[in-house]
């Protein structure tokens, strides 16, 4: 295996790209806001634009992560949900179902469907813990026993578990074993699991009831009793979890075995940290991080840039840009791209770019007129060692898509740093 002494590291604003906002004079957040240590990195190396998975597809974190990290996401990506599960720490077994789950507030209609009022029951931080605790009370059904897990705010883990998944596996590998109970949109009823083929019907029945077992548990839970009593007005109640993202556990080479070196992972959510544990990544934990608007973002940072001490090369995701973009607030993703820009002054503080190679992206545009991801290309810059400078002076979506680098996709970046780092392997005599 090729040694190297050169180092990596990739920053990822998560969700970074964004389309003109008339606000901002038809410039993009990105593009309005100042960021002097982003344009220096730009300016000393070179830049273009990236598409996650292709041309005008809006990528997932999760499949555009697959792809940033050399897995093509048509081969190895089997749903999200197992990503998420081991990310919090859930051990995922072969066969086993995994979603990721998001605490939800619902209100019921005149017919009583489930009518979803909040998607992320007010980005809810606190309680999250004792209500994981009561959907846990519930144990199996049918047959199928149901393990969850509270991650970042409003999101969390399910695993559902029955030894004779593992023995059938029938099902359409194509498409995700189990349909989403979460409608992805507000307004709309929850909807009913639906399985992809026979044999897994029995699992979208005990998902069915799973998930209304979870409503009667939490609508009067003295999490959520507090909530909607909270002294500074109601707050939106988690009174359902919503499970979306079905998976099972995918088989994945081991990072090092494809790329020559060892990796690290320096993020905030659990499907990233899931799939780092999946390809042998080391995950590091950065101390004061939240995955939202309070993050300790330079701690990231400075944790990614330790990191190279032991991992030749590090990924880093801050993950704010992305859910300013999903709350559609202009002015606080403008914030969240300052945010990367004091990370960036971190990199230039720390690093010595003749030894490193340094990439910054994101993972998929979030535009605030949007709400969410879109397929707009993302901007990208490639500097430090060995990297041929171009004429771009201003990190954004629009100047660096006059760099030399020109237009790539996600699946293009680990070739371009490991042959800059030296450790390509020759394709040929």
């Amino acid at each position: 295996m090729a040694t190297t002494s050169c180092r990596a590291l990739i920053l990822i604003g998560d969700g970074l790209g964004d389309r003109p906002v008339p606000e901002f004079d038809g410039l993009t957040p990105l593009e309005s806001q100042p960021t002097p240590h982003l344009d220096e990195l730009a300016a000393r190396g070179e830049c273009g634009l990236m598409d996650p998975i292709a041309v005008g597809v809006p990528a997932g974190s999760d499949t555009a992560h697959f792809a940033m990290l050399g897995y093509d996401p048509y081969k190895y990506y089997t749903g999200r949900g197992p990503l998420e599960a081991l990310g919090v720490g859930m051990d995922v077994l072969e066969g086993d179902l995994g979603f990721r789950c998001n605490f939800s507030t619902v209100v019921p209609d005149k017919k009583g469907r489930l009518i979803v009022d909040d998607r992320r029951a007010g980005r809810i931080e606190e309680g999250t813990d004792r209500l994981a605790m009561a959907l846990n009370n519930i144990g199996s059904i049918d047959g199928f026993e149901f393990q969850f897990r509270p991650s970042v705010a409003h999101r969390g883990a399910l695993i559902m578990r029955n030894p004779l998944l593992r023995v059938s596996g029938d099902y359409d590998e194509d498409s995700p074993p189990l349909s989403d109970a979460d409608p992805h949109a507000e307004k709309q009823p929850v909807l009913e699991v639906q399985a992809n083929s026979p044999a897994l019907a029995p699992a979208a029945t005990a998902l069915n009831k799973w998930v209304h077992a979870a409503y009667e548990l939490l609508k009067d839970h003295p999490v959520n009793v507090a909530r909607m009593n909270h002294p500074d007005g109601p707050l939106k109640p988690a009174n359902i979890c919503l499970p979306r993202g079905c998976g099972v556990r995918p088989e994945l080479p081991a990072f090092r075995k494809m790329h020559g070196a060892l990796g690290g992972l320096v993020v905030e959510v659990g499907l990233i940290r899931g799939l780092g544990e999946f390809v042998g990544m080391e995950v590091v934990e950065a101390p004061g991080t939240t995955g939202g608007y309070d993050t300790d973002h330079l701690s990231l940072a400075r944790t990614a840039v330790a990191a190279l001490d032991r991992t030749p090369i590090v990924l880093c995701n801050l993950k704010a840009p992305d859910v300013a973009g999903h709350d559609g607030k202009a002015d606080l993703k403008r914030q969240t791209v300052a945010m990367l820009d004091e990370m960036a002054g971190v990199l230039l503080e720390s690093l010595d770019l003749g030894k490193t190679v340094v990439v910054v992206t994101g993972d998929h545009s979030t535009p605030v007129s949007v709400k969410d991801h879109s397929g707009d290309p993302l901007p990208i810059l490639v500097c430090g060692h060995g990297v041929r400078t171009d004429e771009v002076r201003d990190f954004g979506e629009r100047p660096c898509g006059r760099g030399t680098l020109g237009r790539i996709r996600g699946a293009n970046i680990m070739p371009i740093l490991t042959n800059l780092m030296g450790i390509a392997h020759k394709f040929g005599a």
